[in-house]
């Protein structure tokens, strides 16, 4: 029997319509607009997709929504004086600063000097450390971190207790979907490119939470029969036969997985849409916050 499919993209739907009632709401009874300002370095085909639906995304609920697109020449000083900016505008509830960087920015530097009360993206030192730590919350989790916990819980699935795997390690969807798991108290394991065994390592997973990067490396005999897998890969292929040349593939061979999955997020339209659906629902919380309502 196939596996069950996890639309993410009509659960982010879900999400969005709720979020619209709530920006509603804001206005109506508040007088306050949610506001979010993007900012795109350079121009890596990839992040200005995002960075555009995510802006398209906002304006359909209601959020303000302000865009700034700098040179990949742009310099440290320029970017953490826009930043400060932002910082002060009352009229901004959510900063972004769309990743990666140019190699000559200070990732770091620059995601530190948001304040923490308007780090939607959740990539602040402060919030990752909190997330790290017992008995401490972040003001915001990551977006697509979040949003594959969203997958679960929408869909039904229970964490507690489970045995979790997660293969790959960033800063920006491993290591923090790692700890979120942590906190629901699953038992996770990480994998990384030094894992002994992959294969054996995946087939112990109730969960399968796949983020490496590498087209369709997951199959169908790393399953364990039932278990959840969340794909958050994409990835494109050469393809003559589709219309662009290419098609886009997660790291799951989706094929061969349904077949032994319980569950399973498509690629695309699996985790995708979710990660904007979470930069919203933050962006929406840092408003409320602002207002003292939450």
């Amino acid at each position: 029997m196939s596996a069950q499919i996890i639309d993410g993209g009509a659960i982010a739907a879900q999400i969005q319509q709720e979020l619209a009632q709530e920006v509603e709401n804001l206005k109506t009874r508040h007088g306050i607009v949610p506001g979010l300002a993007t900012v795109l370095i350079g121009d890596n085909p990839a992040s200005q997709s995002y960075v555009k639906m995510k802006r398209k995304r906002s304006a359909e609920l209601g959020i303000h929504s302000v865009g700034y697109e700098l040179p990949a020449t742009v310099t440290q000083a320029e970017v953490e004086a826009l930043i400060a900016q932002l910082n002060a505008d009352p009229a901004i509830h959510g900063i972004l600063v769309q990743l990666p960087l140019p190699g000559h920015l200070d990732e770091e530097a620059i995601l530190n000097s948001i304040r923490l009360e308007k780090d939607v993206d959740g990539f602040h030192p402060v919030n990752i450390g909190r997330l790290a730590m017992k008995r401490r919350e972040p003001l915001f989790a990551p977006c697509t971190p979040a949003g594959v916990i969203a997958l679960l819980d929408r869909t039904g699935v229970s964490l507690r207790g489970k045995e979790a795997v997660v293969l790959g390690r960033s800063n920006i969807v491993g290591l923090p979907v790692s700890m979120l798991l942590l906190k629901r108290d699953a038992t996770v394991t990480i994998c990384h490119s030094r894992s002994q065994d992959l294969p054996a390592i995946c087939r112990r997973a109730d969960i399968l939470v796949a983020a490496v990067g590498r087209a369709e490396m997951v199959k169908g005999d790393w399953i364990k029969p039932g278990a959840v897998v969340i794909d958050v890969g994409i990835n494109r292929v050469e393809d003559e036969t589709a219309p662009r040349g290419y098609r886009l593939v997660g790291d799951v061979d989706f094929a061969q997985v349904r077949e032994v999955a319980g569950a399973i997020t498509p690629v695309p339209g699996g985790v995708g849409p979710m990660t904007i659906a979470m930069l919203l629902s933050n962006t929406v919380l840092a408003a409320r916050r602002c207002a003292g309502l939450a």
